[in-house]
């Protein structure tokens, strides 16, 4: 009786296996849609801020550049 029950559930266990397998081929071959999650995402606002802070800070390393290149102007060397 208990090889009876042991033999069912590797049965049981194999077509999970084999049903989840088949369902992961099918939704792979099919593609997953996000576009019902994506459409409603604005990111103009975000990429504004962004490239802002990105031209501060090419703003300060020219200075700095700048800076430095005087001085050692200045200094002679």
């Amino acid at each position: 009786m208990k090889e009876k029950l042991q033999q069912l559930k590797k049965i049981g266990m194999r077509s999970v296996v084999v049903g989840a397998a088949a369902a992961a081929a099918e939704v792979h071959a099919a593609g997953t849609d996000f576009s019902t999650l994506t459409s409603g995402i604005d990111f103009s606002t975000v990429t504004t801020g962004v490239l802002a802070v990105a031209a501060t800070l090419i703003t300060v390393y020219v200075a700095i550049k700048g800076a430095k290149i005087l001085m050692s102007m200045v200094r002679g060397a």
